[in-house]
């Protein structure tokens, strides 16, 4: 009895057919097709990436290795730039102080943006206008932020007024001008600006926590804290982690709120790495030495990243 021939069908979806020379080809052909069209939307954004970032960071590189004033031709000096840099008491002054920004930065901004998260996930009615609330400082551009702040710690017309209503150590009291109190209260500055960006993340990660594990706890008789201590904090561990990690970032790249209230005084008790690099490069025309002050602080938030990928690859749930 003779076998039926095959049908198109069966002839397609044979290995022998799928592995036809001409199927191969076709096949590569569609493929270039679909990369083509990719690169044809891609193409103009990678681009303007290659030339608004990768072209100066490559020319940052180079130019930490060269004496060079922003003008006419640089000359090269090898090491000598982070030589100075290490050596410098100004850099590691200004080092210090944004270590101290980071620990200021991090704690108090991350602590009031989540637990304003955790209060404002109990509350049903007009929540979406409580969020946009919040969040309006961050859209709000740093150089109007700082100078309604700078007007709030005016000692004749801010916080100074209120030494006339008898609150005593707030008498003419320069706040932006006193060592002492310049670096937090700048601080204070960034922290009103960005805690609400926190509290707006951390609350979209509460609302993907299973709510079964309340109840459970709950029935288990966990306390309000037990339940935020075991539940909801290790629920959203990895969005807080990602926090961190940015807010360290941008508290080593901080210079606008810094430089708009404070320029790095008074007697540079709120100098930070940003702003040395800022009067480096366009106040004593040293941009060589501006650039390996601006790499450094590259090689710093590469370490940050660096550190929190490895955390992501051994298995951490960050």
């Amino acid at each position: 009895m003779t076998q039926p021939a095959p049908t198109l069908g069966e002839m397609r979806a044979s290995p022998a057919a799928q592995r036809s020379p001409a199927r191969v080809r076709r096949r590569r052909r569609a493929a270039w097709r679909r990369r083509g069209r990719a690169l044809l939307f891609v193409g103009p954004f990678l681009a303007v990436n290659l030339l608004v970032i990768a072209g100066p960071s490559v020319a940052t590189v180079f130019y930490s290795f060269t004496d060079w004033s922003g003008l006419g031709s640089p000359e090269w000096v090898g090491l000598d730039n982070y030589e100075q840099m290490v050596t410098s008491p100004d850099f590691w002054a200004a080092a210090a102080h944004n270590m101290i920004w980071t620990a200021i930065f991090v704690t108090v901004s991350i602590g009031l943006g989540l637990g304003g998260a955790l209060l404002l996930a109990q509350i049903t009615r007009g929540a979406i206008g409580l969020r946009l609330v919040y969040f309006v400082p961050y859209t709000v551009a740093s150089v109007v932020t700082a100078s309604v702040w700078q007007n709030i710690y005016d000692p004749t017309r801010g916080i100074g007024k209120l030494g006339d209503l008898g609150i005593p150590g707030l008498e003419d009291t320069a706040i932006l001008g006193t060592a002492s109190t310049a670096l937090p209260a700048v601080s204070v500055i960034n922290i009103w600006a960005f805690w609400g960006f926190v509290l707006v993340v951390c609350l979209a990660a509460l609302q993907g926590v299973d709510r079964s594990l309340y109840e459970a706890a709950r029935l288990e008789g966990a306390s309000r804290w037990q339940q935020v201590r075991y539940v909801s904090i290790p629920g959203i561990r990895p969005v807080l982690v990602f926090i961190v990690v940015i807010s360290v970032m941008f508290s080593v790249l901080v210079f606008d709120y810094v430089w708009i209230t404070t320029r790095g005084g008074p007697a540079g008790a709120t100098e930070v790495v940003g702003t040395l690099l800022y009067k480096e490069a366009f106040e004593r025309f040293e941009a060589g030495y501006a650039a390996a002050l601006g790499l450094s602080m590259t090689i710093v938030c590469g370490f940050v990243a660096l550190f929190y990928l490895l955390l992501r690859r051994r298995g951490w749930e960050v």
